[in-house]
C-alpha cells in the first residue's frame, strides 16, 4: 500500500489492528459453536467474549510470533493472556490455521468489495450525469484516431457508463464467489471439528460455508476476484485514455479541471497536464499486476501449501485500496471535466464535410451507381479535401459525375448533421432505460 495512493475506508480494512479483530471473532464463535453441542463446557466459551472490546496489542503478537514463527499460535497466546490460559484451553480446538488466515481474508476482501461497489456506484452516477449533460453534443468520432463520423460526447459518457455498469454486475457476483469461509479442520476432512461449527462462524461473519475445502478455501474464487479487479482498472485506464486524448493542445474537447494554484510544470508556466488520469493510466497497471499472482495461486500442492500465502498479503491490500482510490479519483475527474463543444465541432469541419462521406457513398450505390465505382467517385473529392483543404460538398458539386448521379439537392442533404444524431434516444433508452 501506498499512503499516496490510499483512503483510510479502505487501508482500515487491511490493518493489522482488524486482523487480528476478525481472527478473534472467528475463534470465538467457533467456541460459541462448539458449546452449543457440548463439545466444550459452556463457561469456557462465554469466558473468551471477556476481550470482545480488548485492542490487541500488534507489537505484542509481534514480540510473540519473533519466538514462536508462528503467526496464529503468536495471537493465541496473546488471547490467552487477556482471557486467561484455563479459560482459553479450548479455543482454536480442532481448528487448523488456514481456518482462520483463509476466512478471515474472504471476510476482508468481502469488505473491501463492498467499498469497491460504492465506488463503482458514485462513478456511473458522475458518468450518467455528464451523459444527460451532453447527450446532444456532436463531436467527431474517431477510428484509428482519424476523423470518422459524427458522434455525441454525451453517447462517450454513455458507453463508459455502460461499460461500468457491467463492471458493478462483475464486482457483486466476484463479492459472492469469495465470500465463503471454512472451519474445517486439518485436510478439511471435519474429523476433529463438527461441520455445524464451520456452519455457525460463517453465518456470524456474513459468509457461506465452503462445500468442500481442503485445508485451505479453494483459490480459483480468489483468482476471479482479482481478475474482476483487473478488469475494472482496464475500464477505468479506457475512460482516463479518451480524457487524456481530449485534453491534448491540438485536441482540446475536453480537461480535467484545473485548479486555483495548481502548476501544471515546473518549467514551462503555460502547461496545463493531464496529471490525474496519467495517474490513473499508472494506477491501472498496478492494479493488473495482481491478476497472474492470484491465477498462479490457484495451484497448490495436495491439501495445503503456502505458496499462495505471501502473495496475499501483498496483492490483498495492494489491488483493493489502489482499485478504491482509482475509482474515486476518476469519479473526481468526470465530475469536474471541462468540455468544450466549441472545439468540438471546429475539429470535426477541419477537413469541412469529409465525415459525411460514408451518406454519398450509399445515396450513389442507391442511385444505381456500383458500389466500386460510387466508392472512387467519393474518394477522388474526399482526397483533394485531405490534401489541399477544400470544401468536401464543394468538390461533390463541381464533380459533374456526382451531380448527374444524385442532384444538387440530395449531395446538400448529405450534409444535415442531424441525422447522425437520429438515433441518440434510441442509445439512451438501451444504456439507462426507457424513463429517462
Amino acid at each position: 500500500m501506498i499512503a499516496r495512493y490510499s483512503r483510510p475506508v479502505m487501508t482500515d480494512i487491511w490493518e493489522p489492528a482488524t486482523k487480528f479483530k476478525i481472527w478473534y471473532e472467528i475463534e470465538a464463535h467457533a467456541c460459541d459453536a462448539m458449546a452449543d453441542i457440548g463439545v466444550i463446557p459452556r463457561e469456557n466459551a462465554d469466558a473468551v467474549w471477556k476481550a470482545k472490546d480488548v485492542d490487541f496489542d500488534v507489537a505484542r503478537i509481534d514480540e510473540i510470533e519473533a519466538v514462536t514463527k508462528h503467526d496464529v499460535i503468536a495471537f493465541l497466546t496473546h488471547l490467552a493472556e487477556h482471557v486467561g490460559s484455563d479459560e482459553a484451553r479450548f479455543v482454536h480446538q480442532g481448528m487448523t490455521s488456514s481456518d482462520v488466515l483463509d476466512t478471515c481474508f474472504n471476510v476482508q476482501l468481502v469488505r473491501a468489495a463492498d467499498v469497491l461497489v460504492d465506488g463503482v456506484e458514485a462513478l456511473l452516477v458522475a458518468l450518467k450525469r455528464r451523459a444527460m449533460e451532453h447527450k446532444m453534443t456532436v463531436r467527431v468520432g474517431r477510428s484509428h484516431g482519424i476523423h470518422a463520423e459524427p458522434t455525441t460526447m454525451g453517447l462517450t459518457f454513455a458507453r463508459f457508463y455502460a461499460e461500468m455498469d457491467r463492471n458493478l454486475a462483475r464486482l457483486k457476483l466476484a463479492r459472492t464467489e469469495v465470500a465463503t469461509g471454512a472451519i474445517s479442520g486439518a485436510v478439511g476432512t471435519f474429523a476433529n471439528i463438527d461441520p455445524a461449527v464451520e456452519e455457525h462462524v460463517c453465518a456470524k461473519l456474513g459468509l457461506t460455508p465452503e462445500p468442500i475445502s481442503t485445508q485451505v478455501i479453494p483459490r480459483d474464487r480468489h483468482a476471479m476476484f482479482f481478475a474482476t479487479l483487473g478488469v475494472i482498472a482496464s475500464s477505468i485506464e479506457n475512460v482516463a485514455t479518451e480524457i487524456r486524448h481530449m485534453q491534448r493542445t491540438e485536441v482540446l474537447e475536453g480537461a480535467e479541471f484545473f485548479s486555483m494554484g495548481q502548476k501544471g510544470s515546473s518549467a514551462m508556466p503555460h502547461k496545463k497536464n493531464p496529471v490525474l488520469t496519467e495517474n490513473l493510466t499508472g494506477l491501472a497497471r498496478l492494479v493488473r499486476m495482481t491478476v497472474i499472482p492470484a491465477m498462479e495461486n490457484v495451484t497448490l500442492w495436495h491439501e495445503r501449501d503456502i505458496s499462495h500465502s505471501s502473495v496475499e498479503r501483498g496483492i490483498g491490500p495492494d489491488a483493493t485500496v489502489t482499485l478504491d482510490f482509482a475509482l474515486n479519483r476518476l469519479t473526481g475527474v468526470v465530475d469536474k471535466m471541462l468540455i468544450f463543444p466549441q472545439n468540438m465541432l471546429d475539429n470535426m469541419n477541419k477537413y469541412p464535410g469529409l465525415v459525411m462521406s460514408q451518406r454519398v457513398l450509399l445515396a450513389l450505390t442507391q442511385a444505381g451507381v456500383s458500389r466500386e465505382d460510387a466508392y472512387s467517385m467519393v474518394q477522388r473529392n474526399a482526397l483533394k479535401v485531405w490534401e489541399e483543404k477544400t470544401d468536401f460538398r464543394e468538390e461533390l458539386l463541381a464533380d459533374d459525375a456526382v451531380v448527374k448521379a444524385l442532384g444538387v439537392e440530395a449531395i446538400n442533404e448529405k450534409f444535415d448533421i442531424s441525422y447522425h444524431t437520429k438515433h441518440v434516444d434510441t442509445i439512451f433508452t438501451r444504456v439507462f432505460g426507457a424513463t429517462e
